[in-house]
């Protein structure tokens, strides 16, 4: 019965339910509504890759300012940030900058006699800041170099000026005491920025001090000044209002390294595009690291000068016989056969390979015997039995002092070995390039006569021969801190010489005068050449479109690339 019962409920509560669904309203099915259209996504565009060139420098630049330097690795970085009035290309021909042409006699530009030169400068050139660069730069720049006030580097060759006018904004015109044959190639290699300068100059009464001669921000290359870590690196950005056109690299990043060996490590890894002052030795090892070598010849030539001030210089080296011992005792054959890889060979003059050295000289020989009679007959003997010859109770002890470059350092050790054969004891001495080559006024040790002999790689004007190294007015003292001749050679025929060369406008008399200075500068040993030094640069494979110039080697660098 209780089972009956319980079916009877069940039945029932199911009659119930039926009932109760079929009284409920029917659902109106519903479909959803369209979703609402939506924009395609597109992917975040990326910016492009800023394309940085690194280059590796073995010598951080002293200065930026043009005016206050005479290092080599100063000078051609001055060219990325900063402008000439004309530059060179890979043919060593000029290249208007911030002129409209090149001044000639035949478009007005250069008077009957020489004297005045007029330079018209093209309508679009600015500063990176924007403001434009006027003839008032120029003439504010020559005031610099011959304000007493200023501890330039050197006032030549501006000193050859009478002087600069601006008789409007776009015209500078430049009046010489006497024609200059070398104007084209010495003059305006760097502007300073009148509206920059000038106040500093007013208030300070120098620029010597001016924050612009370490962080030029206003200047006027492809490139502007971004920021120089001391000891470390330095950046220079495209300059987007450069009249010549933006360059195609974003970047110069110079990278400061202590030698020889980490530029060479840097450029094997890629982690450089550009180097140079490379060392005859690193060569194969970079070719094989698919590293482009490029020769490029600029006029420099490695050699050793002698400190010959009259009252301050060694008593042996103001004999002429002595230095000419020393030049036959000092093996330069095999310093370029055995260091230099057979690469280079020793140089002769400071003009070699150029029409301006007396083509039938000859490097001086090999020849230690002839050394030791030269030597006997200056009277230098070894009278105290110690392997050091003397005379007059001096001993024969000269200072060979160069920059800590591992390769000079080599040819230092050798030239010890050598010299000591025939009775010259050299004492060795290294400095920093920045003070190495620091002038009169910064106490540098080749100006000031810190050295008996003093070993680098220098450069007359080239692609023009004038040089103000060897004038007897160039010679540096606290009256002329800004003397440029650091041997102290005061010879009157050869200052006689050059003072003729300069004022030479015919081509052909002039190499005449340049024969002549080449051989007596050469028989008298005033200097003497090591190796002939073009510059090489190593170039990385990320770098395109390089063209290199001796003079400037910068010259296209607003056309270099740089693939990723």
């Amino acid at each position: 019965m209780k089972q009956s019962r319980f079916f009877i409920l069940m039945a029932g509560m199911v009659v119930i339910a039926l009932l109760l669904a079929a009284c409920r309203p029917t659902a109106t099915p519903t479909t959803p509504p369209p979703a609402a259209t939506q924009p395609p996504t597109v992917a975040p565009t990326q910016p492009p890759a800023r394309k940085v060139a690194t280059f590796i420098w073995t010598q951080e630049f002293d200065t930026l300012n043009p005016l206050y330097t005479n290092m080599w690795f100063s000078a051609i970085t001055q060219q990325i940030w900063n402008c000439w009035a004309w530059d060179y290309d890979d043919q060593n021909n000029p290249r208007p900058v911030l002129v409209k042409e090149m001044p000639s006699e035949a478009n007005g530009g250069i008077s009957p006699d020489g004297r005045v030169i007029t330079l018209k400068l093209r309508d679009d050139i600015v500063w990176s800041d924007g403001k434009p660069i006027t003839s008032d730069d120029f003439v504010f720049t020559y005031e610099m170099v011959m304000s007493p006030k200023n501890t330039v580097a050197s006032t030549f060759p501006y000193d050859k000026l009478e002087k600069v006018e601006a008789p409007d904004a776009r015209t500078v015109v430049m009046t010489f005491k006497e024609p200059f044959a070398a104007w084209q190639a010495t003059l305006w290699h760097g502007l300073l920025p009148a509206h920059i300068l000038r106040p500093v100059f007013e208030k300070e009464g120098t620029i010597d001090t001016a924050e612009w001669n370490r962080a030029p921000t206003v200047g006027c290359g492809p490139f502007v000044f971004k920021e120089w870590e001391s000891g470390s690196f330095a950046r220079f950005v495209a300059n987007e209002k450069y009249w010549l056109g933006r360059p195609k690299i974003d970047e110069i990043f110079i990278r400061f390294v202590p030698d020889d060996a980490s530029q060479v490590a840097a450029l094997k890894a890629g982690d450089g595009d550009l180097g140079t002052f490379i060392a005859y030795s690193d060569i194969p090892t970079l070719e094989e690291a698919n590293v482009q070598m490029v020769k490029v010849f600029s006029g420099y030539n490695e050699g050793w000068y002698f400190y010959l001030h009259p009252e301050k210089g060694h008593p042996a080296l103001l004999d002429v016989r002595v230095r000419q011992a020393i030049a036959l005792a000092f093996d330069r054959f095999s310093i370029c056969k055995d260091l230099l890889l057979g690469l280079t060979q020793p140089a002769i003059t400071q003009w070699d390979n150029t029409p301006w050295e007396d083509p039938t000289l000859e490097p001086w020989p090999y020849d230690p015997e002839r050394a030791k009679q030269l030597l006997d007959e200056a009277g230098w003997k070894d009278t105290n039995g110690d392997g050091v010859r003397d005379k007059d109770g001096v001993e024969l002890v000269l200072t060979l002092g160069t920059t800590t470059r591992q390769i000079r350092r080599d040819v230092q050790a050798v030239a010890q070995q050598q010299l000591a054969q025939v009775g010259i004891k050299l004492e060795l001495a290294n400095a920093d390039s920045d003070i190495f080559f620091g002038s009169y006024g910064e106490g540098g040790p080749c100006a000031t006569g810190q050295y008996d002999i003093f070993e680098y790689s220098t450069v007359v004007s080239f692609p023009d021969p004038e040089t103000a190294d060897w004038l007897c007015s160039q010679i540096p003292s606290d009256e002329n801190p800004a003397g440029v001749n650091w041997q102290a050679v005061c010879d009157e025929e050869l200052d006689a010489l050059f003072q003729l060369q300069a004022t030479q406008v015919d081509p052909n008399e002039r190499m005449q005068t340049f024969h002549k200075i080449s051989r007596l500068i050469y028989e008298k040993v005033y200097w003497l050449g090591v190796w002939e030094d073009p510059d090489i640069w190593a170039i990385g494979p990320r770098l395109k479109n390089v063209r290199l110039s001796g003079a400037t080697p910068f010259f296209n660098i607003v056309e270099w690339e740089l693939s990723q």
